[in-house]
């Protein structure tokens, strides 16, 4: 038994160390082209949006010279207005605006004061145009509507209520477009 338990077993040789490194399978990635369009794209299409988005012109009144005055004393207290005014439109859109015919109602506090007549003009794109137009007040009620346009003035702003309806032709670059509305 002795002999039995000297006598080994022969192993097997284990080679000198080697290292390995395991890689995972590459696939070209497809997607990257795809995403870096699909955000150019977008970009563009927000900064194309913001571009010709419209906008509300700035309008500032320039002149105001007094046509005619007339006072109407029976039924109630009114006058009539007849006013020549230029305003100043600043047009800070890539449109120009060729119009024919402007028209403008004007109310106040639900009560329809009067309105605003211009024949042909032009507003320029991204520019300052002046704009010459009649502005007719028609029976407006001096005691009943006084005390409102204190008390709005002493706030500081003067709701007036428009309604304005143009013909002309809506302009881009050399593109000209009918505009008709109201």
């Amino acid at each position: 038994m002795a002999n039995s338990s000297t006598k080994q077993d022969p192993q097997p040789e284990v080679p000198e160390s080697q290292n390995y490194v395991v890689l995972p399978l590459y696939f070209p990635c497809r997607r990257r082209p795809i995403r870096t369009i699909c955000t150019v794209g977008l970009a563009l299409f927000f900064a194309t949006a913001y571009v010709f988005w419209p906008s509300d012109p700035d309008i500032k009144l320039v002149r105001m010279r007094l046509k005619s005055v007339h006072v109407h004393r029976t039924p109630h207290v009114s006058v009539d207005v007849s006013v020549s005014v230029t305003v100043r439109v600043r047009n800070a859109d890539v449109y120009f605006l060729d119009y024919r015919q402007l028209e403008v109602a004007v109310g106040y506090r639900g009560k329809k004061l009067g309105h605003v007549r211009s024949e042909g003009g032009h507003v320029r794109a991204r520019g300052s145009s002046y704009v010459d137009a009649e502005l007719d007040l028609a029976g407006v009620e001096i005691f009943s509507d006084v005390v409102f346009l204190l008390e709005d003035l002493a706030r500081g702003t003067v709701p007036f209520d428009t309604l304005t309806e143009v013909r002309g032709q809506l302009g881009l670059l050399f593109f000209q477009f009918p505009l008709q509305g109201s």
